[in-house]
């Protein structure tokens, strides 16, 4: 059998299956088998199913009121959104497979990307199956793993790993056989860096497997697509030409959320914003990035036909690269007054981080930059990162991150309580009052 190109190394993803899911079954192990889905911020919509909610036809996206309208009430159990349990839950599954790995770097909150040495099939293979024993023992998380010469070719792998048991957890594309039968049997919206978005371009091409587009000729490719697809491209052909750095660290950070009713106050909707700017300095932090640019937008609701309609979006420049949650929630404040208009009513409000970079080796202004100020800012954050972490989030905000409630004004209440969340669970891994109690 006829090995792919001899790679200096394999890469193997490490994929938590269904990920919210199987947060909350760890809790609830009388759910495992039975249909489960996880509910959007506010209970809006379903952002997770189990398998047999899939098996149900319960659709991604899917309102949930329409799905207790199609469903029932007993059917489907549904959770709210629960992003602290699934935050501890997933860096536990992480600080495993980064002891199991010579090389790791995560890649999305249930995914990470390690480089292994390219060992024979059946060293590797073993590899993966004792790892997703492990990480089930000591977390109680189901995971997959796809192992290939190329990051492109094991996010294929690993889509096989999860559909078929008999790869028992792991599944590797190492021969020139198992990379054309694997790319054969995957549709071309399934690629990673194309799905759902880009698939009807190839369609009309008459391109409707990873096979069909890694056989085309070059040419043809380097024809009618820009350099990101192409090399897409390469490593469905066993080329690794993907930079380890370009998925590693986001380039775009992006907090936005639809309201529960409509905004017509400025200083309710300038919580809001402020509440998704420090949401935002905290994932820059966490990747170790600071960002130039602070964008922010608001939208009214675009059906409500009755009422007048807006939108805008402005961006703000740094004068230094910064992840300080004090400077961007400056920004971001002032960022809002400019595109602010009264008699309108706002549906939806975000924050982006933009000019993200290495936090490390960024360069501030020569002529408005402070180092001490700079140094006290990173303590700041720190402190406040480190009570979050251990006392729950939003014990320490902002004072403007807290609202005023028109039933209880004066008495700010915390971002997090002001989302619907009716159907969420406990967080017993992070919060003493949560802790599973034994009869």
């Amino acid at each position: 059998m006829e090995s792919l190109k001899s790679p200096k190394r394999l890469y193997a993803i490490c994929d938590c299956d269904n990920c919210f899911v199987s947060c909350e079954r760890v809790f609830r192990p009388d759910l495992e088998g039975k249909p489960v889905v996880v509910l959007s911020n506010n209970d809006g919509c379903v952002v997770a199913r189990s398998r047999e909610a899939k098996a149900m036809g319960v659709k991604m996206g899917l309102p949930y009121y329409q799905l207790r309208q199609a469903y029932g009430n007993d059917s489907i159990t549904a959770f709210s959104s629960n992003y602290e349990l699934y935050a501890d839950m997933t860096a536990r599954v992480m600080s495993l497979i980064r002891k199991s790995a010579p090389t790791f770097f995560r890649y999305s909150i249930d995914e990470a990307f390690c480089m292994l040495p390219p060992h024979e099939a059946n060293i590797a293979k073993l590899w993966g199956e004792q790892l997703a024993v492990r990480v089930k023992k000591f977390t109680g998380m189901p995971i997959s793993i796809g192992i290939a010469p190329t990051k492109t070719l094991a996010k294929v792998a690993v889509s096989f790993a999860k559909k078929y048991p008999a790869y028992n957890r792991c599944c590797m594309i190492t021969t020139e056989e198992q990379r054309r039968k694997a790319l054969n049997m995957t549709e071309i919206r399934d690629i990673w860096g194309i799905g759902r978005r880009l698939a009807p371009r190839f369609l009309r091409e008459r391109v409707e497997t990873a096979l069909q587009l890694a056989d085309k000729p070059v040419e043809w490719v380097k024809d009618r697509f820009n350099i990101v697809l192409q090399r897409t491209y390469f490593e469905l052909n066993g080329k690794d030409c993907i930079e380890d750095e370009e998925i590693v660290a986001k380039k775009t950070i992006l907090t936005s959320r639809s309201f529960e009713g409509m905004i017509t106050d400025i200083n309710e909707l300038r919580t809001h914003v402020v509440n998704f700017a420090a949401r935002g300095a905290e994932k820059l932090r966490r990747q170790k990035s600071v960002a130039s640019i602070v964008g922010v937008f608001v939208v009214t609701n675009r059906f409500r036909e009755d009422l007048p309609q807006y939108g805008n979006m402005i961006d703000f420049r740094l004068a230094n690269p910064t992840s300080s949650t004090l400077e961007i929630v400056e920004a971001a404040h002032k960022a809002l007054s400019l595109i602010f208009k009264p008699g309108y009513h706002y549906k939806k409000a975000g924050v982006m981080m933009l000019g993200i970079s290495d936090g490390s080796v960024c360069q501030p202004d020569l002529f408005d930059y402070s180092p001490e100020k700079s140094a006290k800012l990173r303590r700041i954050d720190k402190a406040v990162d480190l009570i979050n972490r251990l006392e729950g989030r939003d014990t320490v905000t902002v004072g403007s991150q807290r609202y005023n409630t028109p039933d209880n004004p004066g008495k700010a209440k915390p971002f997090a309580d002001m989302i619907r969340h009716e159907h969420r669970s406990p967080s017993p891994t992070t919060r003493w009052t949560d802790l599973i109690k034994l009869k």
